[in-house]
């Protein structure tokens, strides 16, 4: 088979797109993480595949994919191209600035919000809040016990990874003498410390809900101007790749992230009615 047309090498290959990995290196308590997100080309030495269609020289886009996972780099290629991108995640930093052993957070951070709504000759209703803050611990959170059907092949587990993009939002009963900016910063502090804990120890979590519903509790607590808050934390998994098939094993140190489905756990909490007298 002939053809007059000319393949143009520069332009020709193939590979595989957006392969996302989380590097988890575990020096005793204190982690360290790298979240990537890898494209990969490859260039033959011969066009056999689009001329006669015999793939016998190609390497399949998956196991690029998997060549990533398990960085091997056996085959019959004159040139590969990468582009990679990493994850701007950092360590979660606690008040008195001392760096957190295995809690992180997404840079940029947080974005602020508030709403104020005011009708003639009423109060202002003010409400504030925070949302895309994502944040990850590598140990210290678990989720056993849980409710078990037929349709149930979840494992439990006492140690897995958690990773959250917290939207909080608050409402204030007045504002008379509210300082806005400290209870925005008690909030998000708050958030933090509840899911990561002291920075050389961590805490456990035995749940998103119940860290979640810890976190507002103690905000309500502190901000007696706060009557309401509403907080969603869902829970972004990440995966263990398996790398069985090509004989290396993987104890929790390579990690695919997966962004749907994700768990969603939200909450609401508000002051009890005084009662009257």
């Amino acid at each position: 088979m002939s053809s007059s047309f000319h393949i143009d090498p520069s332009f020709t290959g193939y590979g595989k797109a957006g392969v996302r990995l989380l590097k988890i290196k575990r020096n005793g308590k204190y982690h360290n993480i790298k979240q990537i997100e890898v494209s990969t080309e490859l260039k033959l030495n011969n066009h056999s595949d689009y001329l006669y269609g015999d793939n016998a020289s190609v390497v399949p886009t998956d196991t690029q994919k998997n060549t990533v996972y398990a960085l091997a780099k056996e085959h019959q290629v004159e040139q590969v191209s990468v582009e990679i991108e990493e994850t701007p995640w950092r360590r979660i930093k606690q008040q008195k600035g001392i760096e957190h052993a295995h809690a992180f957070i997404f840079s940029p951070e947080v974005i602020r919000f508030c709403s104020v709504t005011h009708a003639r000759g009423g109060e202002p209703k003010v409400s504030g809040g925070l949302k895309e803050m994502k944040i990850l611990k590598t140990t210290q959170s678990g989720f056993t016990g849980f409710c078990k059907d037929k349709y149930t092949i979840l494992p439990e587990s006492t140690d897995r990874s958690f990773c959250t993009n917290v939207h909080c939002r608050y409402y204030f009963d007045g504002t008379r003498g509210v300082d806005f900016d400290s209870c925005w910063n008690f909030a998000k502090n708050t958030i933090l410390d509840e899911f990561a804990g002291p920075p050389q120890t961590g805490v456990y979590s035995p749940s998103v809900q119940n860290t979640l519903y810890k976190a507002e509790e103690r905000i309500l607590n502190n901000i007696p101007q706060i009557g309401y808050i509403e907080m969603a934390m869902p829970n972004i998994h990440y995966f263990t790749v398996n790398m069985a098939p090509f004989g290396m094993t993987n104890k929790d140190e390579i990690l695919m992230p997966a962004d749907k489905p994700a768990g969603l756990i939200k909450v609401a909490l508000s002051r009890r009615p005084k009662a009257r007298l």
